[in-house]
């Protein structure tokens, strides 16, 4: 496994984590699982807003701005990224990051 690739699944992680508290109202779970060449993330959050980049072209903003760089790492980064509503409230994110 190359540093690399452990460098991005800790980013993802990271970035997926932080937005759940910073804009999910909170961490309401999380996992992670190995998969057949990488690694399979559930984060789960107490919001239902589903974030308006979530299913962009992973582009990085052209302007300075302080926020808006987490979810372009995520789409660049992850595969198979999928957003449902968690019965009871709020949202489950599914990503798949490649470890090769």
């Amino acid at each position: 496994m190359k540093q690399e690739a452990v460098i991005d699944l800790l980013l993802v992680v990271s970035e997926l984590v932080t937005n759940a508290i910073r804009h999910g109202d909170g961490l309401a779970g999380f996992e992670a699982a190995l998969s057949d060449g990488g690694v399979r993330l559930e984060v789960r959050d107490r919001s239902d807003v589903v974030p308006i980049h979530a299913y962009g072209t992973g582009e990085i903003p052209q302007h300075r701005q302080a926020n808006g760089y987490g979810w372009p790492l995520i789409i660049r980064l992850s595969r198979d990224i999928t957003i449902e509503p968690c019965p009871g409230g709020g949202k489950s994110i599914r990503v798949f990051v490649p470890l090769s």
